[in-house]
């Protein structure tokens, strides 16, 4: 089997048919003339072609030389492209994400941080996919998703997750509720009040749970809402009392939502919001980087860095 050509060598053959000499092709390659004198005789050797002509006044092509100097700068182009390919690849996240969210954070979340990433990465192409948490994760665990703007993942294992941010809660009451009426709603409030949410699949978090659980409020399983815009018209017509989001809340409950939203006395109450990906992907340094444009996007729309807050707690 033939030697392949090393693209030095085919550089050298184009520098020399340029300049027309030895001496200048060295000079433009940064090498030593016995250098590049040995490295074109290589080159002929493995073809067992003669390429260049020389004489005293300096060196060309061959007819055979000139072909293969055509092909050569073909080569050496592509091998360009591919260069800059990578570069900018690299100045752009990858070039390519495929990032999946659920339709709970995604539609709340995305325009606060897709416009930061179009103005700082204008070559990255973001292909976005709304799915169920759960499936989201399978997805990230089997290849299909690069990585997702999610729910802490329940496959800890296999994948890597860090928070963007916790997100606070508050309790949407509906207007006409006697409650709707008091500005500070105490836990001891809440005992035997009926509570919607999402389904555990939709992105309920487990502090919620844990919050109707400690305030004696009865959680609904029969009524679970698969969307936000779901769980409160649930509660604007008087099914039950629900925990929202405030970017959710910022951008869909109005004055004449028929929903109060109120704060819990004593507790302090998020759902938490990061971005996760396979664990060990070689794209981790990637996803860090993506991890960071998130969170300062969602600190430039809120006016203030967004700290960690703590979990669902108890005041008492």
């Amino acid at each position: 089997m033939s030697i392949r050509p090393t693209h030095r060598q085919l550089e050298y053959l184009v520098a020399v048919t340029d300049t027309g000499h030895f001496s200048a092709a060295a000079r433009r390659c940064h090498v030593s003339q016995p250098t590049l004198s040995t490295q074109i005789q290589l080159l002929e050797d493995r073809l067992q072609a003669k390429l260049l002509e020389r004489s005293p006044g300096g060196a060309r092509p061959t007819p055979l030389g000139e072909i293969v100097v055509r092909l050569s700068r073909n080569v050496l182009s592509t091998l360009d492209e591919i260069r800059n390919v990578t570069r900018n690849a690299a100045a752009n996240l990858g070039g390519l994400i495929r990032l999946g969210t659920p339709s709970t954070i995604g539609p709340y979340f995305l325009p606060l941080i897709v416009p930061r990433l179009h103005a700082d990465y204008p070559g990255l192409e973001l292909h976005i996919r709304e799915e169920r948490p759960p499936l989201l994760e399978r997805a990230i665990v089997a290849g299909t998703l690069d990585c997702a703007l999610t729910r802490p993942p329940d496959a800890q294992k296999s994948l890597v997750f860090q928070e963007v941010m916790a997100e606070p809660l508050q309790l949407g009451i509906p207007a006409d509720h006697p409650l709707a009426a008091q500005r500070i709603i105490r836990p001891d409030m809440l005992k035997g009040e009926r509570m919607v949410s999402l389904g555990a699949e939709h992105g309920m978090p487990r502090t919620m749970r844990d919050f109707y659980a400690s305030v004696g409020a009865v959680l609904k399983d029969d009524y679970e809402g698969t969307s936000l815009d779901g769980l409160r018209q649930m509660v604007s017509i008087g099914m039950g009392m629900a925990l929202l989001p405030k970017l959710y809340i910022a951008s869909n409950i109005h004055s004449d939502s028929g929903v109060a939203l109120r704060d819990v006395e004593g507790w302090t109450l998020n759902r938490s919001v990061g971005l996760a990906w396979r664990d060990g992907s070689v794209r981790s340094a990637q996803y860090l980087q993506l991890l960071l444009e998130c969170r300062k996007a969602l600190e430039a729309a809120q006016g203030a860095p967004a700290a960690a807050a703590p979990a669902a707690r108890s005041g008492g």
